[in-house]
């Protein structure tokens, strides 16, 4: 089965402090694993993972459909884009190929 995804990139330099806050807020009420470096967040229509990497954090959803998969980019930015407003980031979506 393809599942479709997409990515997205932002420069900061607290990485670690956006895993914890997304995967901590979700975790209340959907399956979360997460640590300084790495986050997944299981929701029932598709899946996030988030990624420190040198320069920022790495975000990724993926779904099996295209509804699913533009519900969870508007999720994860919306509630990203709350948390992080002391830097006014914002995700820019990019798809990736089929998996």
């Amino acid at each position: 089965m393809n599942t479709l995804s997409s990515s997205a990139f932002v420069t900061t330099d607290t990485p670690a402090r956006y895993i914890g806050r997304l995967c901590k807020h979700f975790a209340h009420r959907i399956p979360v694993s997460f640590d300084a470096q790495q986050g997944r967040i299981e929701f029932a229509f598709g899946l996030a993972s988030l990624q420190a990497e040198a320069q920022g954090l790495r975000l990724r959803v993926e779904a099996a459909g295209s509804e699913e998969l533009q519900r969870l980019q508007e999720v994860v930015a919306s509630h990203f884009e709350r948390f992080a407003w002391q830097e006014a980031l914002t995700l820019d979506w990019q798809p990736n190929g089929p998996r």
